[in-house]
């Protein structure tokens, strides 16, 4: 087990090994959670924590929608397609 300090400044040094072993580089930024037994660092993912209300419809397309109808008979088009083709 490896000790670390808390600087004048309010930081923290992580020891190298486990930077090392975690493959966390300079500028890699954490999540802090308080628990029970302590603080909780993981890293940060790519993209924040989102919410499907917040993204529902952010893809919109231009194009005119398409019917059930329509969809149903591309659908068995393709299947009567591949079907001919020997993939069914």
């Amino acid at each position: 087990m490896e000790t670390t300090r808390l600087s004048t400044k309010g930081q923290i040094v992580l020891p190298k090994t486990i930077r090392a072993s975690r493959a966390w580089d300079v500028g890699t930024e954490f999540t802090v959670e308080e628990t029970s037994d302590g603080i909780l660092l993981r890293p940060a993912g790519p993209f924040p924590e989102t919410d499907l209300d917040q993204v529902a419809g952010c893809l919109r397309s231009k194009r005119k929608l398409k019917t059930a109808a329509q969809m149903r008979a591309a659908v068995e088009r393709e299947v009567i397609r591949r079907h001919d083709r020997g993939r069914y």
